[in-house]
């Protein structure tokens, strides 16, 4: 059985990698495994070593705490029911394509996204 810790830190690892365009196959030839073992990690069916989280975080360039982040103060069953928005392939893309924009683009945007969700 999976435990919610390693579900979440495999969420946090396939979050970061797709914010910053990265393929599991590459990310397993940066830390020197197969895109097979990162499938299984993102998963959560396979628990990820210290040392590999090490491995990992420096090829994503965040902290390691960075995938424990949400963990704390909060029951776990409720953190694998309320879902995160940034697990959603279509919403990191989105995300990305946002801050791709030049920033007086970027606040135009928002304030349209804005405006067009209080009219709903």
């Amino acid at each position: 059985m999976r435990h919610p810790v390693d579900v979440h830190v495999g969420q946090r690892v396939r979050q970061r990698r797709w914010m910053m365009g990265m393929t599991q196959q590459q990310l397993g030839e940066k830390v020197g495994i197969k895109f097979q073992q990162i499938q299984k990690y993102e998963t959560g069916a396979n628990r990820v070593s210290a040392s590999r989280l090490w491995d990992i975080a420096g090829t994503l360039d965040v902290p390691v705490a960075f995938f424990f982040e949400g963990l704390e103060g909060q029951a776990m069953e409720n953190q694998e029911a309320r879902g995160d928005v940034l697990t959603d392939k279509e919403a990191l893309d989105l995300v990305r394509a946002y801050y791709a924009m030049p920033e007086g683009q970027r606040r135009r945007l928002f304030d349209l996204a804005r405006v067009l969700s209080e009219a709903a």
